[in-house]
């Protein structure tokens, strides 16, 4: 089956800045997709790259089997919300439908007019009038009612208040299911991902740190508690992604690859939060140090 999002050796660039670096993925259909990273990591690049509203430096980068943005047929297969879930101030809700009709073939109105009832949303109401929350929801509407393959998203909910994000995600797990829809969801709110997807992509400083499935990637990641130095003895396949030490003990989040072997240390499988947290926390340069997830969450 052809995948949702298939990359080699993409690079992107601006001038001496490089943006994204020698990423390859390849994304299986019908995937929910986590996409996680630090501030500036690439993820909005990478994103637009899928929608075509980029173009790489250098490898390639293939949606649903097709280049990007290479005509209207794949653009209609994609649909995009930014982070700022943009609407036009000046139109009302109901003109936005009538200009999704319009430059949409494959527009569905009964669906954006039926959304549209759901979340309470006035058609009479201007764009620019509309809370956060209810422009998310027009935004995730208006790409939705295209029909599209995959829908994209770049940190929608980043501004949200919990209530509005919570109602944002309810949606498009509706949407998810209606329509039979893959989706690439770029988010901070590490919960929220823990909660919808099962599929993850860990961008740092520009790479991809981990790819797969999200309980494949779980079933390999553990916390080793034990007495302090009980590190030395790790097999050479394990992985320290993230430790803390106290003057007796240690405690280490790793990548096991198949299996631990054997391991004088505790060992306990870690939630999709802590396993990211652990990379993050690596990538700036608290490695170590005894820095905690809680204190990470503190700077975000």
């Amino acid at each position: 089956m052809t995948a949702i999002l298939q990359t080699e050796g993409l690079s992107k660039r601006y001038g001496r800045r490089t943006a994204l670096n020698d990423c390859t993925l390849s994304i299986p259909p019908g995937r929910v997709v986590g996409l996680v990273g630090p501030n500036g990591a690439g993820k909005s690049t990478l994103l637009g790259l899928a929608c075509g509203l980029l173009r790489p430096s250098s490898g390639s980068i293939r949606v649903l089997g097709e280049t990007p943005g290479s005509n209207a047929k794949q653009l209609a297969r994609v649909g995009f919300v930014a982070q700022d879930t943009p609407v036009y101030a000046g139109l009302t809700v109901a003109e936005h439908l009538r200009l999704g009709a319009r430059l949409n073939p494959g527009w569905d109105q009964a669906l954006a007019e039926r959304r549209i009832q759901q979340v309470r949303l006035d058609p009479a109401q201007k764009g620019g009038r509309l809370s956060g929350g209810q422009r998310a929801q027009l935004a995730l509407t208006l790409a939705a009612a295209k029909r599209p393959e995959l829908l994209i998203f770049d940190e929608p909910v980043s501004a949200l208040d919990p209530l509005a994000r919570r109602a944002f995600l309810r949606n498009l797990m509706e949407f998810v299911s209606e329509l039979e829809v893959g989706v690439v969801l770029s988010s901070h709110v590490l919960s929220d991902l823990e909660q919808t997807c099962d599929y993850l992509v860990i961008l740092i400083e520009s790479e991809v740190q981990l790819a797969g499935e999200v309980d494949d990637l779980l079933s390999r990641h553990y916390r080793l508690t034990g007495d302090r130095g009980d590190l030395d003895t790790l097999p050479d396949s394990v992985e320290v992604i993230q430790a803390e030490h106290t003057a007796r003990h240690s405690s280490a989040i790793v990548h096991a690859g198949s299996s631990l072997g054997r391991s004088v240390m505790n060992a306990e499988h870690v939630s999709l939060e802590e396993m990211v947290l652990a990379y993050l926390t690596r990538a700036d340069g608290s490695y170590e140090t005894g820095f905690t997830t809680s204190d990470l969450e503190a700077q975000r």
